[in-house]
């Protein structure tokens, strides 16, 4: 058996190093492919390193561009890679144009696709995410659902059951295993001067929020009330384009909060598992609260992470500010015991169970 990862953004290293690490450790033959649709290999190597992660193989350096470009990029150079290598199956993870793009490449070239997180559903077609995820779900030969609602999101669409499992989401496996490391090798906390729970930490990274004024006022402006609230610093890890959009549009960044570089992975896990609560735009970092006990609210309008609903982790606040205080309040006044419905730290092994005995 011989498996192609197929990659191009951090949070795909983070949720495909369990399966790496699992790979690695039973000497399966497997390589990846790093496009890198956010960064350059080069700048992404850290991360590899970082979370003591093999190198990846095969770099394509495609860059940003428009939806289409990025795509097509794409496609062609991870077809010319699938035809020179011939693996038995390529693995993409999540739902970001490197995963469209990976699952059309192979399934065009008589190649298996596995789908690792396959069943997420926001149901709002707007999102260039859910489009990437759900026509990377009807190509897929194996679909690796996290939870049983993402299962039953796939039977509905009319997929075949026998195509479908339920493996638990590999971010659990990722926050256990890369949890340890920042132990040995951070200390984030007492460089940005915080202590444990007495800080709030914000992600908002998404177009639909820092490219529209109004809903990237809502945000800080909703901070601001929490500040004035609260009293908490809050830690705002801002990528250069959330700046830029900030100057663009006239807006002040309100007193409390700290816009810093974005952080590394261990880095920003540390920064998550010690916050008081997490304000986010990211589907990710819902569910990364969720695993540790953080409690969340979500500054959009919808989650395909609805079982961190469900569990009580989380809440949807939207973007208007009265909202996102109310949402804040209401998060802070509950118990930290919460169930975490993303499985038990397996992912990675059940993963690559399932692809042994299916292929060999």
């Amino acid at each position: 058996m011989k498996i192609s990862i197929v990659l191009g953004t951090r949070p795909e290293i983070i949720k495909m190093s369990p399966i790496m690490r699992e790979l690695e450790n039973q000497t399966l033959d497997y390589f990846i492919l790093h496009t890198g649709q956010h960064y350059s290999y080069n700048l992404d190597k850290v991360f590899f390193e970082e979370l003591e992660l093999p190198e990846a193989k095969y770099n394509l350096d495609i860059g940003s561009g428009t939806h289409a470009e990025e795509t097509g990029k794409m496609l062609i150079g991870i077809e010319k890679i699938l035809l020179k290598e011939k693996p038995d199956v390529v693995l993409v993870e999540g739902d970001t144009n490197t995963v469209l793009a990976g699952a059309l490449a192979a399934v065009k070239s008589h190649i298996k696709v596995g789908h690792v997180e396959a069943g997420l559903r926001s149901y709002d077609r707007n999102m260039p995410e859910e489009i990437n995820r759900v026509l990377a779900d009807h190509v897929s030969d194996y679909l690796f659902a996290p939870t049983e609602k993402a299962k039953e999101n796939l039977l509905r669409e009319g997929i075949d059951k026998s195509k479908i499992f339920v493996t638990g989401n590999t971010i659990v496996d990722a926050v256990y295993q890369n949890l340890e490391i920042p132990r040995r090798k951070v200390d984030n906390l007492n460089k940005l001067n915080l202590n444990p729970e007495e800080y709030f930490l914000v992600t908002a990274h998404r177009q639909e929020n820092v490219d529209v004024k109004e809903r990237l006022k809502g945000i800080l402006d909703g901070l601001e009330l929490v500040y004035n609230k609260f009293n908490y610093p809050i830690i705002y890890p801002a990528h250069p384009r959330t700046k830029k959009k900030i100057r663009e549009f006239g807006l002040k960044i309100p007193n409390g909060i700290e816009l810093i570089k974005p952080p590394g992975f261990l880095e920003f896990l540390q920064l998550e598992a010690n916050a008081k609560l997490v304000l986010t735009d990211s589907g990710g970092v819902q569910e990364e609260a969720c695993i540790l006990k953080v409690p969340c609210v979500t500054l959009r309008d919808n989650t395909e992470r609805p079982e961190t609903l469900e569990v009580g982790s989380n809440i949807l606040a939207g973007v208007n500010q009265n909202k996102i205080l109310e949402g804040v309040k209401l998060m802070l006044s509950k118990e930290r015991n919460r169930v975490n419905p993303f499985g038990d730290g397996k992912a990675g092994s059940r993963i690559t169970k399932i692809l042994e005995g299916a292929i060999t």
